[in-house]
């Protein structure tokens, strides 16, 4: 892309920006703005996941794993220890992100089909293990008592987020807007291409010098620091939780929004997330067949963008160079 595309991208994400910033205040509907936060961080999860299906070519079930660690790590820390939320996100991504590396040794070394039913595996171990560790978990009843996130303001000391809906949804916006920042600059830095290389041809890759285990374990890593990101806002936000809200669907869902988006693709994590995170909201109305056509939806999407809704845009647009090229050759 040259300068003056970038710009131009620049631009409309600066302006997207500048009025999910004004949401609140033109729509000031606390259950609205708290499905909108809850999208967001559907978004902050698809970001994560996008490094590790979408640019590495991973096939990952049990996503939702890290989201848990993380939750549960910030949760323990702020009721045994009072760590407060700022400084609790950072071990919350950390030890998410060591779990997901650790997952990657053994698991890496498998493909395709073996690796997702690796990865289904792990998802479901960690939500038994917090079921069943009473003494530490609190077991099916969960953490309660979790502290919610506290902001400084001078003059006025500190504002305690409590259960109001707007300061969540300007910190999961803030944070979704950081997180797509960083992996867009990952995705093209030379570690981002070299995990597209991996994607398209691991053995390619492999020839190629690119140290393959190394960079999916980096991918894992980094996709698994992102989720217990998103954990600890839950946590933080929700003020108790519990293993059944870290299940198999929640990581279907999460893989769903990458692939409706487009694989690879940020802007289409962040809008997959955001369809499929207000869509059951939009059918409210129709209680008994919500449910058939938030599918049958899915399915006419997908049969008319296969690639994803910004995939299928991107290949169109390569279309007609690729349909040049026989003519310029014959040039």
């Amino acid at each position: 892309m040259d300068s003056r595309g970038l710009r131009a991208r620049t631009r409309r994400w600066i302006g997207l920006g500048a009025v999910a910033l004004f949401v609140p205040i033109i729509h000031p509907n606390a259950y609205h703005l708290d499905v909108l936060t809850s999208a967001l961080l559907y978004a902050l999860l698809a970001l994560g996941l996008n490094l590790i299906v979408g640019l590495t070519g991973l096939l990952h079930l049990g996503y939702a794993a890290f989201f848990a660690i993380g939750a549960y790590t910030y949760g323990l820390l702020n009721i045994h220890l009072h760590c407060p939320f700022w400084i609790g996100l950072i071990p919350a991504a950390i030890v998410s992100g060591l779990f997901g590396a650790a997952l990657g040794m053994p698991a890496l070394r498998v493909r395709g089909d073996y690796l997702a039913i690796v990865t289904l595996g792990f998802g479901e171990i960690v939500r038994i293990v917090l079921t069943n560790l009473d003494q530490v978990t609190g077991g099916p009843n969960g953490l309660l008592g979790i502290d919610h996130p506290k902001f400084w303001l001078p003059g006025r000391g500190f504002f305690d987020f409590s259960v109001e809906s707007a300061p969540y949804y300007y910190l999961v916006l803030v944070a979704v807007g950081i997180t797509a920042w960083l992996c867009s600059r990952l995705s093209r830095s030379r570690i981002g291409r070299a995990w597209v290389a991996i994607r398209e041809d691991e053995l390619a890759a492999s020839c190629s010098g690119i140290p393959v285990l190394d960079l999916k374990l980096l991918a894992q890593g980094c996709g698994g620091a992102i989720a217990g990101v998103a954990g600890a806002i839950f946590a933080s936000k929700q003020g108790s939780i519990t293993p059944d809200s870290f299940d198999f669907i929640l990581s279907v869902m999460v893989l769903a929004m990458v692939v409706l988006g487009g694989m690879g693709s940020i802007r289409g994590a962040i809008v997959g997330a955001l369809i499929l995170g207000t869509l059951p909201e939009w059918l409210r109305g129709f209680d008994q067949y919500r449910m058939l056509i938030f599918g049958l939806a899915m399915m006419v999407i997908i049969r008319l963008r296969p690639q994803g809704i910004f995939g299928a845009f991107q290949a169109s647009r390569r279309k007609p160079a690729t349909a040049k090229e026989p003519h310029a050759r014959a040039a």
